[in-house]
This record gives structure tokens, C-alpha cells and sequence, in this order.
């Protein structure tokens, strides 16, 4: 199940989406999840979906590497979709069972939760599929320059970001890799009590903090020997330049949002 793993990845293409300045790409993804959150019916949150659809296409990554994405929460959003069945009580009530009442309420609030999910979590996949860490590290660091007034070191924040979200894959194949160790000296991770897996799980815990540890030395030797002293009078090789598509995806996220709030009033 670990390999299906593919968030924090970057996937290489000549797509629309991929050539998008970083700066730009970033502050539409946080757009989109605040549009899949003020969507308040069916038929806004449905709009917010269809333009989903559409910048994954663009991307012209292949979707099946997104469904391999969904497939790894699928129980988080399952268990989500359930507790909302029970959380609504209004329409008709369609099964009940003692304390149990199950109503029409209940199974669109669930449904309606569920993609929602899946929205955020295809929304946050294009951003990492489509951005090289570099390039999502200088996005980061621009736009939080005004904070840099203050005090505030923003270089260090927007590499510590980056550096977290690269080495998700990286954790993800060494922890495989641990399990399938463990696996092969006889250990049993999958049947027995809710006692016993959580005891199976310490003997990967450890050599992956360990593992993990000296993974964040060597990285940091590695920076020290490329002489790197933190964001201050540093040159970049790719200057961040917004162009058409930014201005084009812009005024189509601008779009989007005057149907949702549309939407949201009319219907």
C-alpha cells in the first residue's frame, strides 16, 4: 500500500500547468481549497469539481498516479463519509435500528463531505506534481518577503517546507523497505489484536527515527559543504517570472469564484 504513496512527488511534463510561475500555482491551490470549502450546495461544489477535472487534464499527468493518491485515504474519507450519515438528521428517514436512524440528510452530507475531500487532496496533488521543490521554495520564499520586515527569517521557513514535503516519498520507501526486513525475519504485522500490531509497529519506528536522523545529517553536511548560509545575498538560476498562463489561470480562478458565490445565492 506504501508505494501507491505518491504525494510530495514531481512528475516532469510540458503541460500548461507545469509552466505556470510557482508563485501563482501556489496561491491558486490555496484559492481552490477555500472555494471547495465555501461551497455550500451541490451544485457550487460540483463547479468547483468540473474545474478540478480540467486542471488535471492539463497537467497531462496520467490519472491514474491521482487515484493511486485517493487510494491511501481512502478509509480516512470512508470513515469521514459514515460519522456525517449519523451527524444529519434531516429529510426522510430512510433505516432505523434503535438508536441508530439513518435519513436522506444524513446520506448527502456525507456524499457531499466525501468529495470535498477528495477535492482537497487532488487540489494539493497538482500543486507537488507540477512543482519542482526549488521552484515551490522560491514561491514560498516570495510571497512571504513582507514577513522578512519584521524579523522574520522566511528563507529558512519556505526550505524547511520544501525539504518536508520532498522527503515524504523518501520516509514512505524506507519504511517500506523496513517492513519488508521485518517481514522477512518472520515478523507478524497484520494478524493478531489491536495490541499486537501496535507492538508490531515499534520495530519499524525505530530503525525509520534512526534511519531519519541520520538522513537530516548528511543533508545538512551536505549543505555545509556546498557552502549554503541561508537565503541572504544567495543569486537563483531560475528568476520566478509570472507570464500569459498565470494571467489566463487567474482570471479563470476569478471566474470560478463568481459561479460559486452565484451558485451558492440562487440555488
Amino acid at each position: 500500500m506504501l508505494n501507491n504513496i505518491t504525494f510530495g512527488q514531481y512528475f516532469p511534463a510540458d503541460s500548461f500547468v507545469h509552466k505556470m510561475d510557482a508563485r501563482f500555482k501556489l496561491l491558486m491551490t490555496f484559492a481552490l481549497i477555500v472555494f471547495a470549502f465555501v461551497a455550500f450546495n451541490f451544485a457550487s461544489l460540483g463547479l468547483v469539481a468540473v474545474f478540478t477535472v480540467f486542471v488535471l487534464l492539463l497537467t497531462k499527468i496520467p490519472l491514474k498516479m491521482y487515484f493511486r493518491t485517493l487510494k491511501t485515504i481512502f478509509i480516512f474519507i470512508l470513515i469521514s463519509a459514515v460519522l456525517n450519515i449519523f451527524y444529519v438528521t434531516d429529510g426522510t428517514l430512510l433505516f432505523s435500528y434503535g438508536i441508530i436512524r439513518i435519513y436522506t440528510g444524513g446520506i448527502l452530507r456525507a456524499v457531499f463531505v466525501a468529495v470535498r475531500i477528495v477535492l482537497l487532496i487532488l487540489i494539493s496533488a497538482v500543486l507537488t506534481y507540477t512543482t519542482t521543490p526549488t521552484s515551490l521554495t522560491d514561491a514560498i520564499e516570495s510571497l512571504l518577503k513582507p514577513l522578512s520586515k519584521i524579523g522574520i527569517d522566511t528563507h529558512t521557513f519556505a526550505m524547511m517546507m520544501t525539504i518536508a514535503l520532498r522527503f515524504i516519498p523518501t520516509l514512505i520507501e524506507e519504511t517500506d523497505k523496513i517492513m519488508s526486513a521485518q517481514k522477512a525475519r518472520g515478523a507478524d504485522m497484520e494478524n493478531g489484536g489491536l495490541i499486537k500490531k501496535i507492538k508490531s509497529v515499534i520495530p519499524i519506528l525505530i530503525p525509520l527515527l534512526v534511519s531519519s536522523i541520520r538522513r537530516a545529517k548528511e543533508l545538512a553536511d551536505a549543505m555545509e559543504c556546498r557552502c549554503y548560509h541561508g537565503g541572504k545575498g544567495r543569486t537563483r538560476l531560475k528568476v520566478l517570472k509570472a507570464g500569459r498562463r498565470d494571467v489566463v489561470a487567474t482570471i479563470s480562478v476569478c471566474v470560478l469564484l463568481t459561479g460559486i458565490i452565484l451558485l451558492n445565492i440562487f440555488i
